[in-house]
């Protein structure tokens, strides 16, 4: 295993709640947790970035409404999640940032290559919040672009399903998942795996994307450390 790889794990704000109905599974976060601070001490830089789902969903929340409203609502629901899960993280003893692309007075810190490479290199965990700052841009792209200026190896995707398939698995019994995938397929086909402009960025910036089940155990480890075929048991890896 090489010393220091960078990963940036993506997870959506639903995942935080566990397929229940409050906003935080507070036993599962603290899984979550326990898996990423161990792929820290073996030697990954770790950052993530944390969907506002649990709280929000943009226009599906409210589809009358402005989507640049809709979506600052969405922006600030990430901030929330982003301290949450860093309180989950001190309680384990692990130093987190969050950093946001918006000036949240004293709650975070606004986002800075060089200072987040800093801080990851001091084995701190780096929590990206706020999205781009923009509206009409999914978190899925924040992730891209982040993995990007970090020169991250890869984005781990953390999903409900355990990778890609070629039809709904849950409409269709005899759905085939597709173990490997290249960004290409999903912009040509627009396949809804990770958003296109995405998917654009890690293609262009060769960084490797891994699609997974977070609620397999173990497996934000598999997905961070894991070989090939390892992978491939929990999930879909995009090149």
């Amino acid at each position: 295993m090489l010393a220091q790889r960078k990963v940036l794990i993506k997870i959506s704000g639903e995942e935080l709640a566990g397929g229940g109905d409050d906003q935080f599974d507070d036993c599962f976060i603290d899984r979550i947790v326990s898996e990423i601070c161990e792929v820290k001490e073996l030697g990954y830089q770790v950052s993530l970035v944390v969907g506002g789902g649990n709280f929000w969903r943009g226009r599906d929340a409210k589809p009358d409404m402005d989507r640049v409203k809709a979506d600052q609502i969405g922006m600030l629901a990430t901030v929330m999640n982003a301290i949450y899960i860093a309180e989950a993280f001190r309680e384990k003893g692990t130093d987190t940032v969050i950093m946001t692309p918006i000036i949240v007075g004293t709650v975070t810190e606004q986002f800075n290559k060089e200072n987040a490479k800093k801080y990851l290199e001091r084995g701190m965990i780096v929590i990206f919040a706020g999205g781009t700052g923009h509206p009409f841009f999914s978190t899925d792209t924040i992730a891209a672009i982040r993995a990007a200026e970090l020169s991250c190896d890869a984005v781990l995707y953390a999903k409900p399903v355990d990778g890609v398939y070629d039809s709904d698995p849950k409409n269709n019994a005899k759905a085939r998942k597709l173990f490997a995938l290249k960004y290409g397929d999903i912009i040509t086909n627009r396949l809804k795996v990770v958003d296109v402009t995405a998917a654009s960025i890690c293609e262009e910036q060769k960084i490797k994307g891994i699609i997974f089940k977070l609620t397999e155990p173990r497996s934000i480890i598999t997905a961070a450390t894991g070989t090939d075929d390892e992978i491939y048991k929990i999930g879909t890896i995009i090149s």
